[in-house]
């Protein structure tokens, strides 16, 4: 996972909720969609920490490992002090990195396109036979 150089802030920052619900209009479908993506980022932080921590790993395990594996330590705190995969998720959507869609949303427009196309079908046979 590669951390953006615009980091996001760790602090509580007071958000404007219009903000979030320009690009979905509806506040609880962008919570939704913020919760997915922060979900995929903790997601892959996991495995990336995990692979890293995997390269320290020794079948054979002695007192001194344990106690002063050194590199290994700072590798886990550098992912503590990481934003927090919510924040990193909230910051991609107020810049608009985030692609979403509703397929609920997109079959009722196809719908309503569809019945727009067939009222003007039927207006236009209706006008041909008068």
């Amino acid at each position: 996972m590669e951390v953006k150089k615009n980091r996001p802030v760790n602090t509580t920052i007071t958000r404007n909720t219009a903000q979030f619900s320009e690009g979905t209009g509806n506040i609880y479908e962008t919570v939704a969609v913020l919760s997915k993506r922060s979900n995929q980022i903790a997601t892959d932080m996991k495995r990336e920490l995990h692979k890293k921590i995997e390269e320290f790993a020794s079948t054979i395990d002695t007192m001194d490992e344990i106690y002063e594996n050194r590199e290994q330590i700072e590798v886990v705190r550098h992912y503590e002090q990481m934003p927090k995969p919510t924040l990193m998720a909230t910051q991609e959507y107020l810049e608009g990195d985030i692609y979403y869609r509703n397929p609920a949303k997109e079959d009722k427009n196809m719908q309503r396109l569809e019945a727009m196309e067939n009222e003007a079908i039927a207006e236009g046979v209706t006008a041909e036979t008068k």
